[in-house]
């Protein structure tokens, strides 16, 4: 409540108290006015979009479902033969599903048998290819002999008109393995031998793994075991004689683990042939159980696409009050947008002045400002959860009441003689340490500036 002042003194401090602060107050409102315009003309624009955006969603799932329509009518011929006989083909995708899974598991057995083949297979060539390791050294350090070897080097050996003992007996040993006759004395088929253009490369294509044991039982009985068939002796006699005697030693090893590799290439000869036999079996079982996972997809799709098209409608057909509502709360919030600017200004208004006013002087309108015809204060910058809130901790229900709530955000005062706003502000600030203080308490200052430092709430009772 105002009371005139009867002492002029009095009146005349008043007035120079309120003129120096005048300024400084009129900005804080017009500063506190803008806040709530940009805060709420956000806040309004963020609903209304929102509602849009949900109506667009409503107008997508629209045009989708139009598109599932499109692809069941091109569906529909296959439907129509398909309605005719539902009974039958529900018979027949259970058994087709039954098929399936029958298949599969045909298949599943048929791939862990051409696993174990495969592995078995494998594990034969990799004993082939151990057994094979070791004679591959001294083949290949034999053959590496050869190639040092040029036409000259055998130029010279067939030039020799009596070769050394040693050229002989390398020369006889090559004719055996050949499988030509050596003629002791003269030697015109080692002479002959010699003359080919392609005797080096013969060596190198000579079919190892094939050699008859008539050939190989001449070889170790007449020339392994002589001892003057040795590498380092036969060089004394020709450098080229000594690559083609670890030639004919090479063959010799090789044959040893050929002979014992033989059966077991056999052996992986048939594996591989049962393996690709399996396979080709598991490759047509395969192409069967994709040609039946096809047609039951098929029918999987028909039926799902008809689902699809069922939800979407019911989906639609229960939205669309939904969409009414959405279109009738974007349109009212674009409304409230337009006079939001008027609202605001009310609003700053009571959050400003009317705090000790009550409810009947609070009821003004300005005129000439576009503004909500059923405006209040609540409305526009109360919150549904918040209010309800404070309502649960301690404050009155009643519109006169949570005005007030508002209004406490920005004036921190209270008149206060039924005690509601005590209950109310105690229960809010609990949890978060509120200090009660009083003009009197020995430790007001100092308890001032611990909320002050630490940001705890305070509240200065009995004023």
């Amino acid at each position: 409540m105002f009371k005139w002042f009867k002492n002029k003194n009095a009146s005349k401090n008043l007035l120079g108290y309120l003129d120096d602060n005048y300024s400084q107050e009129k900005l804080k409102r017009k500063f506190y006015f803008y806040f709530l315009k940009s805060v709420y003309h956000s806040e309004v624009m963020k609903l209304k979009k929102r509602y849009e955006v949900g109506l667009e969603k409503l107008d997508s799932a629209a045009a989708q479902v139009a598109t599932m329509q499109v692809e069941l009518e091109a569906l529909q011929p296959q439907l129509r033969v398909a309605s005719k006989q539902v009974d039958d083909m529900m018979v027949v995708i259970e058994k087709e599903s039954l098929e399936v899974a029958k298949t599969e598991k045909i298949v599943k057995a048929d791939e862990e048998v051409a696993n174990e083949q495969a592995m078995a297979a494998k594990a034969i060539k990799d004993e082939c290819d151990a057994d094979l390791a070791e004679a591959l050294p001294i083949l290949e350090s034999a053959l590496a002999a050869l190639d040092t070897l040029t036409a000259q080097d055998i130029t010279v050996v067939k030039s020799m008109k009596s070769p050394p003992a040693g050229v002989k007996l390398v020369m006889e040993a090559i004719c055996i393995l050949k499988g030509i006759k050596a003629d002791k004395i003269p030697d015109p088929t080692a002479k002959k031998l010699l003359g080919d253009m392609r005797f080096l490369q013969s060596l190198h294509e000579y079919d190892k793994d094939n050699i008859p044991p008539a050939y190989m039982n001449i070889i170790r009985k007449q020339y392994i075991t002589n001892p003057e068939f040795v590498p380092e002796k036969i060089r004394n006699a020709s450098t080229a004689a000594e690559g083609l005697c670890k030639w004919v030693i090479a063959m010799d090893s090789y044959d040893k683990v050929a002979k014992v590799v033989a059966p077991k290439k056999i052996k992986l000869n048939a594996a591989e042939g049962e393996l690709k036999i399996a396979m080709d079996g598991l490759r047509k079982k395969q192409a069967a159980l994709k040609e039946v996972q096809y047609n039951l997809y098929f029918d999987f799709k028909v039926d799902l696409c008809s689902k699809k098209l069922d939800r979407a409608e019911k989906l639609l057909g229960g939205l669309g009050g939904e969409k009414t509502r959405w279109s009738q709360a974007a349109l009212q919030l674009g409304k409230q947008y337009v006079n939001l600017t008027g609202d605001i200004l009310i609003s700053s208004g009571i959050v400003a002045y009317l705090g000790a006013f009550t409810s009947h002087y609070r009821q003004v309108r300005t005129r000439g400002i576009p503004c909500s015809d059923d405006f209040s204060l609540t409305t526009t910058l109360g919150e549904a959860v918040k209010i309800r809130a404070w309502n649960i901790a301690g404050l009155p229900s009643d519109l006169f009441s949570i005005d007030n709530g508002i209004i406490i955000s920005r004036w921190p005062l209270m008149i206060d003689p039924q005690g509601q706003a005590n209950k109310w502000v105690k229960n809010m600030e609990k949890a978060n340490s509120l200090h009660v203080i009083k003009l009197s308490d020995s430790e007001f200052v100092r308890t001032l500036e611990n909320c002050v430092q630490f940001g705890t709430p305070g509240k200065l009772s009995s004023l």
